[in-house]
């Protein structure tokens, strides 16, 4: 399968689950789209329920930590992070790429440059053995993952060398990712964002 065949295989699977898959030219539409995503929507409403109320010095330190936007974008390199945190600064958004259980109010959106694509199955393998890459991607409410085009594979066997390969630097840990979280557990009525964020946005990247 070449790699334009496994590039619509990929979409065509991702899309299948509930992903927003759009094609990209340069790295730097990454970041705007991030920004633009962010400035669209509602900010995250996770937990300031009450915090209109008469509360605690402890429960207003709570409330403190979600009055904004913010956007978490652990692991990018010093020189794309300080692109992404001018645009956001701009567009009044808080960046950051730590410190994510002092934010676990809510986070808006969760920027992250994944590894691999499967094409079978619309999956992305991630990186995640640093806490605050995890954390990102599971507690914000819109997960946005870049992925270049060239490492999108045609299978799961298509990434075991990667994999071994990464093993060896333990401790590892390796997450897949297929389409938002969702869930059927209760009384088998499907619901989504139970278990992670609500929305998957993927970024294809032309390399």
């Amino acid at each position: 399968m070449t790699n334009q065949e496994c590039v619509a295989l990929f979409t065509e699977k991702a899309t299948a689950v509930s992903a927003v898959v759009t094609e990209i030219k340069k790295p730097v539409d990454a970041l705007n789209y991030v920004v633009e995503l962010c400035d669209k929507k509602e900010a995250c409403q996770l937990m300031p329920v009450g915090c209109e109320q008469a509360l605690s010095d402890e429960a207003e330190a709570v409330c403190e930590t979600k009055q904004g936007k913010i956007v978490a974008a652990p692991g990018l390199d010093s020189k794309t992070f300080k692109m992404l945190k001018t645009r956001c600064e701009k567009a009044g958004l808080e960046l950051i790429d730590s410190g994510m259980r002092d934010h676990l109010a809510g986070i808006d959106i969760g920027f992250t440059e994944v590894q691999h694509g499967i094409a079978e199955t619309g999956t992305l393998v991630l990186a995640s053995k640093k806490e605050e890459v995890r954390l990102a991607t599971m507690v914000s409410e819109i997960h946005v993952a870049l992925l270049p085009k060239s490492k999108i594979v045609e299978t799961s066997y298509d990434v075991e060398k990667h994999l071994l390969d990464a093993m060896k630097d333990t401790p590892d840990y390796h997450a897949f990712i297929t389409g938002a979280s969702r869930t059927a557990d209760i009384e088998r009525v499907l619901a989504l964002g139970v278990h992670g964020p609500l929305e998957l946005h993927i970024l294809l990247l032309e390399d």
